[in-house]
């Protein structure tokens, strides 16, 4: 065998050598660091704000969870739908907790009317849990026009609802305890 095919295989197998224990090295050598991926936060944070509180959506599909019925307060919904009864309802959603009227011309007052937003937030029966935007329009040579927010209508129907609740729940305890 001539010495250049020797010198040639003795390379090349040094080669073959040197390559997989430099690959062997530099693989052992990540095996050190530290890969943890990022701390969750402790709280589910709100898609819609950024802000801390609310539900995770995978826990929304989860199949091992039981039913637990409404995701809002069944009181403070029935009572906010009866209390928005007196306007015709646009929008109604049941899971996300929100009822939305149509624009609403109270009778004998033909140059403003009213829209409603009511949004049923928790599961508790509280004062918190209830939130109402009553938008006023006002008519301007046969065009509405934006007139801003009732706060103190508002108010009044968050109150009506709150009522209409506790109503509810008591008549519930009524019957029950008969």
């Amino acid at each position: 065998m001539p010495i250049s095919k020797w010198i040639f295989k003795f390379i090349r197998l040094h080669g073959v050598l040197l390559l997989t224990l430099c690959t062997t090295f530099f693989a052992s050598a990540c095996s050190g660091l530290n890969t943890n991926s990022a701390e969750s936060p402790e709280e589910p944070v709100s898609i819609i704000t950024g802000k801390s509180g609310g539900i995770k959506i995978s826990d929304l599909v989860k199949k091992d969870q039981p039913t637990v019925g409404m995701p809002v307060n069944a009181l403070l919904w029935r009572a906010a739908l009866d209390v928005a009864s007196f306007v015709p309802l646009d929008d109604v959603d049941t899971f996300g907790g929100s009822i939305i009227t149509e624009w609403h011309q109270p009778q004998g007052n033909s140059e403003q009317r009213l829209k409603l937003t009511i949004f049923v937030l928790g599961l508790e029966l509280r004062s918190d849990a209830i939130a109402v935007q009553a938008y006023t329009q006002k008519k301007l040579d046969n065009e509405w026009v934006d007139a801003g927010r009732d706060e103190a209508l508002a108010n009044k129907l968050e109150d009506l609802i709150l009522t209409r609740a506790r109503e509810i729940r008591s008549s519930l305890v009524y019957e029950t305890t008969k």
